[in-house]
């Protein structure tokens, strides 16, 4: 069983707290759940990065905003654990209590896909993997998710799903978009083997994919530019010089030409992204209902190569 989405295209709660504040957050919010978007994906570490910040704002600022909306206009929340600076690792104990503390921030009663954020080598994966299917069991967990887990590490979630009759993983988030493609390999024949919807993050390359980092004009006033600026190189400018000449041909943005591209691709549900900004998400809901000729995507997989 795969999870399913109602558009092309996953929220990314990154922002949230970090740089869009409470305000914008909600509008972002309000403007997703109008177009039809059904899923938005957070985290309990997002922004313990921030100077002032310990972890969990993503979630608050999301939990207070669902407390407002109607049932039927509710978008399905998924969260992950395993980096927040009070609930590290991936320890039955761990996972549970960071649950329960995902769950209050929330202010929901289930978590409707709860992630293994990364993996945790020092705790054996039974463990980890029991933890995720008692929530299952218990309510408290709709579905399972993993993200960034190698391809032989999903191999032994599924093992021990069999051998112990767990609740089995039905999604999967890796980074992977055009200019980070290391997904196409055993990650991707994993997700067709064992069925699992693909939620790839990072879909614009922490930005650079939207046209904003060039030579001369590299913008350097996000906190996000240090991410983008490396694939500023000979490939980065053959991927843009494609993603102008398609924004132009389709009348849209470089980042929904990206994000069109990847959703194309095979094994892939959704991609992953966020916005700051009410303009910003136009360009991504853009994506959701662009489809690109063959040749136009052949034209991107051969510059990103």
């Amino acid at each position: 069983m795969t999870f399913p989405v109602g558009l092309r295209l996953v929220l990314g709660g990154n922002v949230f707290g970090w740089t869009a504040d409470e305000p914008g957050s909600r509008a972002v919010l309000d403007r997703f759940a109008a177009a039809g978007g059904t899923l938005v994906d957070t985290a309990d570490v997002y922004s313990a990065w921030a100077p002032g910040h310990t972890g969990g704002e993503s979630e608050v600022i999301l939990g207070r905003w669902l407390a407002t909306q109607p049932a039927e206009r509710r978008p399905q929340v998924a969260t992950k654990v395993s980096q927040h600076p009070q609930f590290p690792g991936l320890s039955a104990a761990n996972v549970r209590a960071a649950a329960h503390a995902s769950l209050q921030r929330l202010g929901v009663e289930r978590i409707d896909l709860y992630y293994a954020h990364f993996d945790d080598a020092a705790t054996p994966l039974d463990e980890t993997a029991g933890a995720f299917s008692a929530l299952v069991d218990e309510g408290l967990v709709g579905a399972i998710g993993i993200s960034n887990y190698t391809a032989e590490r999903i191999d032994e979630w599924f093992a021990a799903v069999q051998r112990d009759g767990l609740h089995a993983p039905v999604a999967l988030q890796p980074h992977y978009n055009l200019v980070e493609r290391g997904y196409e390999g055993p990650l991707a024949e994993r997700a067709r083997r064992y069925d699992l919807a693909v939620f790839p993050y990072f879909g614009l390359a922490r930005g650079f994919l939207t046209g904003k980092y060039r030579d001369g004009a590299a913008a350097v006033d996000s906190p996000r530019a240090e991410g983008a600026l490396p694939y500023l190189n000979d490939r980065g400018r053959a991927v843009l010089a494609v993603l102008d000449e398609l924004a132009a041909a389709h009348g849209t943005s470089q980042a929904a030409v990206a994000l069109a591209w990847l959703h194309a691709q095979p094994t892939i549900t959704a991609p992953i992204a966020s916005a700051r900004t009410l303009s910003q998400l136009e360009d991504l809901l853009a994506s959701a209902t662009l489809d690109l000729a063959a040749d136009e995507l052949a034209a991107l997989t051969a510059a990103s190569a």
